[in-house]
């Protein structure tokens, strides 16, 4: 088993501008799944980098 090592990632906040209608679709899942809107944002930013094609 692999030894777990825990570390404390830099973070920064930032300011960003939603529509209305997507602002809601995030709270709804947010709640749907029982995890804050910020760290839905996050998973679905990193998801979105690790899938993105690479030209």
């Amino acid at each position: 088993m692999n030894e777990f090592k825990p570390i404390k990632q830099e973070k920064q906040v930032i300011s960003i501008r939603l529509d209305t209608s997507t602002l809601q679709a995030i709270d709804s899942l947010s709640a749907k799944v029982d995890i804050s809107r910020n760290e839905l944002i996050v998973q679905c930013i990193e998801y979105a980098l690790n899938n993105i094609e690479k030209n």
